[in-house]
């Protein structure tokens, strides 16, 4: 069943109200409809000191962002992959690919506070039917990486699907000039810089400082060194970092999440399921959706959104792409 819809405020709403449903209501088989974009983002300036732009050009017919709510998170994040054109647009024969999930706590599946593994699993398994050479999955573990990585399902669901985790240690960090406004000179783990492309792939949930973290604030899993600084000026440096990772996809997990009292989580009655995978080639308008559809903010309460679409990084005006919304 398709909608045309018109007027951006109709668009707007619809989109909401498609992610804020969560999981509960029936799902209706097919339906679809097509958003097209009124505008043209600005020319990206290129991050000093990055390896290379990871992004992929915008394409006039496929999507640029998709919002796909059902009950698989295998087949929500195959399907929303496959609305902007499938993993064959993003990865080619021989790449090395990274994931970075958020794998920061020590923390179940069911408490929301790490990336759902089914969603990185299928990821990797799209990545290699697309004819990659490698797929890697990393992150700086704020608590113990082993445990991290074991307790929250993705090592062993990743490794099952044919990729590699690589945990962090201290030889695996190379100091590099981020070029930013407040993020200079720091350490980078190396597989984020010798990467051919990178997908980032954040679960959407409460945060204390920025009020949620989502896609931009989930490279702060690729610093070394003492973040917490950071902290006193979070939003430009998230910012930075926007700058310097420049990914080929965002891929937000919102099957189950964490609406309160994170970003650690823990009790299970801050969780609601919501069964959506968002994917877009614009970091910006994706965290801009996820943080308006679940906490009612924008970049009026989340400066950071303002401060990259100022640099020409994406649109905070996610309801102006072209956006693919699914119900399976």
């Amino acid at each position: 069943m398709q909608h045309n819809v018109d007027g951006t405020h109709d668009r707007r709403e619809i989109l909401l109200r498609l992610a804020r449903l969560g999981g509960a209501s029936a799902c209706v088989a097919g339906g679809a409809w097509w958003l097209h974009r009124r505008s043209h983002r600005p020319e990206e300036p290129v991050a000093v000191n990055a390896r290379r732009d990871h992004t992929v050009a915008r394409d006039t017919v496929l999507a640029d962002m998709s919002v796909v709510r059902g009950e698989a998170p295998a087949a929500l994040v195959r399907r929303a992959v496959g609305e902007l054109g499938g993993m064959n647009r993003f990865v080619s024969r021989g790449d090395v690919v990274v994931l970075k999930p958020n794998v920061g706590w020590d923390r179940t599946p069911e408490q929301a506070a790490t990336t759902n593994p089914e969603i990185v699993a299928e990821v990797a398994r799209m990545c290699l039917e697309a004819g990659a050479k490698s797929v890697i999955v990393t992150d700086l573990s704020v608590n113990e990486p082993r445990r991290c990585f074991a307790r929250s399902g993705i090592e062993a669901a990743a490794r099952q699907a044919g990729a590699q985790i690589i945990l962090p240690e201290e030889r695996k960090f190379k100091e590099v000039d981020l070029g930013g406004e407040v993020l200079n000179v720091w350490p980078v783990l190396e597989p984020f810089l010798a990467a051919d492309k990178l997908i980032n792939i954040p679960i959407a949930k409460h945060h204390s400082l920025t009020g949620a973290t989502l896609g931009m604030k989930n490279w702060y899993g690729i610093l070394g060194g003492v973040r917490h600084r950071l902290h006193q000026r979070i939003h430009e440096s998230l910012a930075d970092l926007a700058a310097f990772m420049r990914p080929t996809l965002t891929i937000i997990d919102a099957y189950r999440v964490l609406v309160r009292n994170g970003p650690t989580g823990g009790n299970l009655a801050d969780v609601e399921m919501k069964k959506t995978v968002m994917a877009s080639i614009d970091p910006v308008a994706v965290d801009a959706y996820a943080a308006k559809a679940y906490w009612d903010m924008d970049a009026a309460s989340m400066p950071y959104l303002g401060f990259a679409s100022n640099r020409g990084l994406g649109t905070v005006n996610f309801e102006s792409l072209r956006i693919r919304a699914v119900e399976l």
